[in-house]
């Protein structure tokens, strides 16, 4: 299925994010949804290319998105996959406002919501409960970012992908080989034995 064009957008996805953590109720929640501005991504967008200051606080409520950066040798490695019902953006340079590292860019046509990072403070600033489900989001993200450093060291290849193809089965649907490989950490080769049911962990 297609995503709906943003003639048809409709916020109700973002009014019930708003509320998922019991903070905002739903007349707050629909005020703010108001404040955001409907996006479409096309597939192989980039909603922010490295290099640039990440201006941008983006509600994804159809569609997979992936961040990656570049290592020395010009390879890309994927760093995150965002699937929908997630608030995509780069958080060092968003709040830093320094140049990012990172690329965030569209594996699927991709709809969702967004403000800037002046419309963000001045939310912030507005309306204490949004601060506080601002702040509740931010910690979520820092400890899924703390839980998957430690998987690296920890668990197996086989281990990570079996979390993935739990926790987001969507990517697994739409996102290359390639991209999910280097997000494990393993070479093509290893990610399709994994894949195959080869017996054994994979480590590169």
């Amino acid at each position: 299925m297609p995503p709906p064009s943003i003639a048809q957008h409709s916020p109700d996805k973002l009014v019930l994010f708003l509320q998922s953590r019991g903070l905002i109720n739903t007349a707050q929640a629909v005020e703010i949804a108001a404040q955001f501005s409907p996006k479409a991504v096309a597939r192989h967008e980039f909603l922010l290319r490295e290099g640039r200051v990440s201006d941008e606080y983006f509600f994804l409520d159809y569609g997979l998105l992936r961040a990656f950066a570049t290592d020395p040798d010009g390879n890309d490695v994927t760093t995150a996959f965002y699937p929908s019902g997630q608030v995509v953006f780069e958080v060092s340079s968003f709040f830093t406002r320094t140049p990012s590292q990172e690329n965030l860019q569209a594996l699927t046509d991709c709809t969702g919501w967004c403000i800037t990072f002046a419309q963000l403070n001045a939310l912030f600033h507005a309306r204490p409960e949004f601060r506080e489900f601002g702040r509740s989001v931010l910690v979520q993200g820092f400890a899924a970012l703390k839980s998957r450093m430690l998987a690296m060291i920890t668990a197996s290849a086989t281990e990570r992908y079996e979390q993935l193809l739990k926790s987001s089965p969507e990517v697994l649907r739409h996102a290359p080989l390639k991209h999910i490989a280097t997000y494990l950490g393993v070479t093509d080769t290893s990610l399709s034995r994994i894949r195959a049911g080869g017996k054994g962990p994979a480590h590169d």
